[in-house]
């Protein structure tokens, strides 16, 4: 079976991923590279993990976690269906089954909270993971004067840790923010569609989703 290590050595899979993430810089995004993928693919198979699912279950979502950015070298909008497509084309090479296929380009597709949902336990994984990295160390703009919203609030972010509690099934986003960069409501106010889609995936998985800033429980 194919497994994560086997999706790390494909050259067009790295190809992707560094070239996409090059193209962003270029226009001004935030980091999408091997630190955004490795953390999403050990954050997406945590989750599984520790939530009991079967052990491959839990491998495709760390290959999903791994993949999930592939569509950025087409474009940025719309990558999680470019991201799908072009993931359907390598896995296929590689001899995985149809069925899991299914499953790891359904999780790609469902990823961005314009237009996903978690349709299987993998998609639920992989959107509360790639919600979860939100982190300074994600802004490559450096000079704070021309920061837009996205550079602001990812800057602002010191500390950010999803916590999967498998005996209660909760599943809580921690973060420390310097309020003083971005206060509080300006996170919500672009990343709360962000929020209410982690929601949807926390319940999929039976769990529950909370949001905790500062140490405040907020949702």
């Amino acid at each position: 079976m194919i497994t994560l290590d086997d999706i790390k050595k494909d050259p067009i899979v790295d190809t992707c991923i560094r070239k996409g993430n090059e193209y962003l810089g270029v226009m001004g995004f935030t980091e999408h590279g091997y630190r955004h993928i490795n953390l999403i693919s050990r954050i997406s198979r945590n989750i599984l993990e520790r939530l009991n699912y079967p052990q491959r279950e839990v491998e495709l979502a760390a290959i999903a976690g791994y993949m999930h950015d592939i569509g950025n070298v087409i474009s940025r909008y719309d990558h999680g269906q470019s991201g799908a497509t072009l993931a359907f084309h390598v896995l296929s090479k590689m001899g995985m089954s149809p069925e899991e296929i299914a499953m790891v380009i359904s999780a790609i597709g469902n990823h961005e909270e314009e237009y996903g949902h978690p349709v299987n336990s993998v998609a639920a994984a992989l959107i509360l993971a790639d919600k979860s990295d939100v982190h300074r160390s994600r802004v490559r703009n450096q000079d704070f004067a021309t920061f837009d919203i996205h550079d602001r609030v990812n800057y602002a972010v010191e500390h950010s840790f999803l916590r999967v509690t498998g005996e209660t099934r909760k599943i809580t986003m921690e973060l420390t923010i310097d309020i003083q960069i971005c206060p509080v409501m300006e996170y919500f106010e672009i990343f709360l569609s962000r929020m209410v889609l982690c929601r949807r995936a926390a319940d999929f998985l039976n769990s529950r989703f909370a949001l905790e800033i500062n140490g405040a429980k907020l949702l």
